[in-house]
């Protein structure tokens, strides 16, 4: 009833004084150019496919019954509300079908929606090697995947006790996945991002995407080293430390494009420390390139039980979207 609202009004003004509040400095807030987004269509194209919105659930888990509710979940949502989904790795799959049905999204999320299965580029140099990899393509064609995503991470393998290390730098492995594979191939990170020599070299690479895995999200060499006792931990530390933000590649790639460098790659996700809707708007609308935003912890935090509170999330994280759209301008 309106005189309850206006009772609350009277009771939380005081709690809603805004003195000492910074205010987002990112963003010029423009209340008088739109009508509000109810029917605003924040369709894009991936990769040949559309999706509902540009949202992506970065790459997890997979190999246990955690693993298998979580990933059901978020295929669960990415079907209702038109995401797409990159696996965790995949390299059980190579092994034997135990852990397949974690892996086996393709019915849940329909054919329409972008879905990639996951490898370690350890994992893809030792197929390469072996002459095995046909086992890669075999993973695509089981899980019904779009393509493959190879995760490039050598302080996570060098930090992780059972960590295969490389005999061959990723970039010399990839050109040879891109010259067998007939699929598209997305390169990522896993915590730490690319530096501005590496994201020069992929983007000639004739990749899908980059998808940024920067720093300020989560952080698996930070993960192996938690796994270590304290002594290798302290030895460890100053590297988990070193990385670059979201906003720092971004920089890189947009001036790459702009001085005209060569440039195969076309599409990115950029991933790392993306927090929420506002992140993931800011970040696509400065990129010269065409791009999604990816987010993996917060899509963890919510999918571990039942649906509703990750199907809460991403709808509420899809509405914030999409007033940021209708009333805010990137500054410039």
């Amino acid at each position: 009833m309106d005189k309850d609202r206006k009772l609350d009004h009277i009771n939380l003004a005081l709690q809603s004084q805004t003195p000492g509040v910074t205010a987002d400095q990112r963003f010029w807030y423009e209340p008088a150019l739109s009508a509000h987004p109810s029917s605003l269509s924040i369709e894009v194209s991936f990769l040949g496919k559309k999706m509902g919105v540009p949202m992506w659930v970065s790459s997890m888990t997979g190999g246990t019954q955690m693993a298998r509710t979580i990933n059901h979940n978020l295929a669960r949502a990415c079907k209702e509300f038109g995401m797409g989904m990159g696996l965790g790795s995949c390299r059980k799959l190579l092994e034997d079908n135990v852990h397949f049905e974690d892996f086996n999204l393709r019915p849940i999320l329909g054919d329409d929606l972008p879905l990639f299965a996951n490898l370690g580029i350890a994992q893809v140099e030792y197929l390469l090697r072996d002459h095995k990899f046909h086992l890669a393509d075999q993973l695509i064609d089981k899980l019904n995947t779009d393509g493959l995503i190879v995760h490039i991470n050598p302080m996570q393998e060098w930090m992780q006790p059972e960590g295969d290390l490389f005999t061959e730098d990723p970039l010399t492995t990839l050109k040879k996945v891109l010259d067998r594979a007939k699929y598209p191939v997305i390169v990522k990170e896993v915590g730490q991002g690319f530096g501005p020599e590496s994201l020069r070299q992929l983007l000639k690479l004739p990749l899908a995407a980059i998808d940024f895995g920067a720093f300020g999200g989560t952080n698996f060499s930070r993960v192996e080293i938690l796994r270590r006792d304290a002594l290798e931990r302290e030895k460890y530390e100053p590297l988990v430390r070193i990385g670059h933000t979201a906003e720092d590649m971004l920089t890189v790639v947009n001036n790459l494009v702009s001085s005209g460098a060569s440039i195969s790659c076309q599409q990115l996700i950029i991933s790392g420390g993306i927090q929420n809707y506002l992140d993931g708007f800011y970040l696509t609308s400065q990129s010269l390139l065409p791009a999604i935003y990816a987010q993996a912890s917060a899509f963890l935090k919510h999918s571990q039980g039942d649906y509703e509170p990750l199907q809460k999330f991403v709808a509420g994280q899809i509405e914030g979207f999409k007033m940021a759209r209708a009333f805010l301008k990137v500054r410039k």
